[in-house]
């Protein structure tokens, strides 16, 4: 794979050479910043923090720089004040780009593999209850993390660690027994048990002897009792139809779907292990593993002897450790369980795993309808079936109304629909909610997946136009001398610094943002040059409209959106 010039390490390494160890390189790395007016430079290097050292005013510091700087690579290097500003030479620069992409087309910016695997704990929504828009979060993020972690040299295992096991199986015993009709369950089974799951937690605010029951049937479940255990094969069989069918809408396929039940006998080695290690002390009937700074100490058993989701949690970190080998191990899960994950961690350190350093809790927020949370328990859900059907049959009425004639319009629908949910999700800083809309979601303009998919449409059009073979071109200089161009190239250069920051920061919408910005950037030139225009520029302004469309492309891909070819 060719390498491509990386304008950060060139400044780099010309200010080392300049600073007489005064910093590091990556201090010098991560101190360069991008200016934010474009007429300040492509780069800029801050010297604040060389005064205390120099014993002199940051302006004379970043004179000083300049004059004994090799100009080698740039275009000019000035100083502004106390500022060191570098301006790129264009011509190399975007030759260097283009010629990079054009060359490895969608393996730009991609690492070979280092042989490392990272577990990724998502999705995981419960057994018999229906797939909700308040599954996708963690069904999304945690699948744009997997080919963002792929494409910088790691081996995913996406882990579906579905609930499928503790008291709420109890409760939705104790409401089938009660209320249940077997014939309406095989028919609507998961409206059904929705609807009984539903109806005894409002039975339970009322009546405490319901919650007991549930407990009951819990722990009978744990012990292996025939007739809880065959209500409980039964509602999760039923649960796995719905959720394949909805998997394979969203396109998301998982290496293990191993859920709590599967470390129903694995516990007791947990709790062997941290009984040799002396960890294990009784509290008011529990068992318990106090840890120093937490409010309150990690409940491994309960009185009655049931166990708890971290009992389960320490089972399948040992077991995915066992099983993968992992170098990372993530958890995307709600920001309401960070005091679990805190908590699985200290265990883990205790018991002396020092891989426990490599576990990382991802959290995300809520999603909302009208700022109202939504909750299962209280039937207030948004359904995530049919949510993408709504949002395929209104892409397909823009299609339609767009481009009547299109190939493949009900393909080319589900591609946007699906999509436009996905990006929607993802294009969000993880930490923050967001309230539902799905008219927003679907639309065409503003800053959405069908705007994106639509530039790249519009790219795939121009270059079918021009009959461009990106093979032909490969060798050649380029050189566009207007700013919008220029802008472009800036963003295509980007790239791989946004893939590594996604990574580093677990934080998909760093693609998603830059897939906008590089769709905006696009079109903004796109509506003041005439790309197919016959100049002695139309060779590099199709290979800038080609390289543009495989990096939004891959963009997409990364979060699981199709990029379709017309639309």
């Amino acid at each position: 794979m060719m390498k491509m010039t990386n304008d950060k390490q060139l400044a780099t390494q010309a200010l080392a050479a300049v600073l007489d160890n005064a910093l590091t390189e990556s201090e010098i790395t991560n101190l360069l910043e991008i200016p934010k007016k474009p007429e300040m430079g492509d780069l800029a290097f801050p010297v604040f923090s060389l005064a205390k050292t120099l014993r002199k005013a940051p302006n004379m510091i970043a004179l000083d720089i300049v004059e004994k700087l090799s100009q080698d690579g740039f275009e000019k290097i000035v100083a502004t004040g106390p500022y060191v500003n570098f301006f790129l030479d264009k011509s190399a620069t975007m030759t260097s780009v283009l010629s990079a992409i054009l060359e490895q087309g969608e393996d730009y910016a991609t690492v070979a593999p280092n042989g490392e695997k990272v577990a990724i704990d998502m999705s995981s929504p419960n057994i018999a209850k229906p797939f909700s828009i308040g599954h996708l979060r963690s069904t999304v993020i945690g699948d744009a993390l997997a080919e963002i972690y792929r494409k910088i040299g790691y081996t995913p295992v996406r882990i579906n660690h579905l609930g499928d096991w503790g008291k709420q199986f109890g409760m939705l015993i104790v409401a089938y027994k009660k209320y249940g009709d077997e014939a309406a369950i095989r028919q609507h089974p998961i409206s059904e048990l929705l609807k009984l799951y539903v109806r005894i937690n409002a039975e339970a605010a009322e009546d405490p002897t319901i919650d007991e029951s549930a407990r009951e049937w819990f722990l009978k479940l744990e012990n292996g009792d025939a007739e809880a255990l065959a209500l409980w094969q039964w509602f999760r069989d039923e649960s796995l139809v719905e959720f394949d069918r909805i998997y394979q809408e969203l396109g998301v396929t998982f290496d293990s779907m191993n859920g709590e039940a599967f470390y129903n006998d694995k516990m007791s080695e947990i709790i062997d292990i941290l009984a040799d290690k002396q960890l294990l002390t009784e509290s008011e009937g529990a068992t318990v593993v106090e840890l120093e700074g937490f409010e309150n100490p990690a409940l491994i058993k309960k009185s009655d002897g049931a166990t708890l989701y971290i009992t389960r949690d320490l089972a399948a970190a040992l077991y995915r450790k066992r099983t993968y080998d992992f170098a990372k191990s993530i958890y995307v899960v709600g920001q309401e369980q960070s005091g679990h994950f805190k908590q699985l961690k200290a265990v883990l350190d205790k018991m002396g795993y020092a891989w426990s350093e490599d576990i990382y809790h991802v959290p995300f927020g809520l999603v909302t309808k009208a700022g109202k949370k939504l909750s299962t328990r209280k039937g207030n859900v948004i359904l995530l079936e049919p949510t993408i059907q709504e949002a395929v049959k209104r892409a397909q009425a823009q299609i339609e109304a767009k481009n009547p004639d299109l190939p493949n319009k009900a393909v080319v629908a589900h591609e946007v629909g699906v999509g436009a949910i996905k990006f929607y999700d993802l294009k969000n800083e993880r930490l923050n909610g967001y309230d539902f809309n799905l008219e927003e979601m679907v639309s065409f303009e503003g800053e959405t997946g069908p705007y994106v998919q639509y530039a790249h449409a519009r790219i795939q059009s121009i270059l079918k136009k021009a009959d461009f073979k990106p093979e032909a071109v490969i060798g050649q200089s380029f050189s566009l001398s207007d700013d919008e161009s220029w802008a472009i190239v800036k963003l295509l250069q980007a790239f791989p610094d946004v893939i590594n920051r996604a990574a580093r920061l677990f934080e998909p919408s760093a693609i998603a943002k830059y897939a906008i910005n590089l769709a905006q950037a696009f079109n903004k030139y796109y509506a003041h040059t005439r790309i197919l225009e016959e100049s002695s520029e139309k060779a590099a302004r199709l290979s800038l409209a080609y390289a543009t469309g495989v990096v939004l492309k891959e963009s997409l891909r990364l979060l699981g959106v199709e990029a379709p070819e017309e639309m």
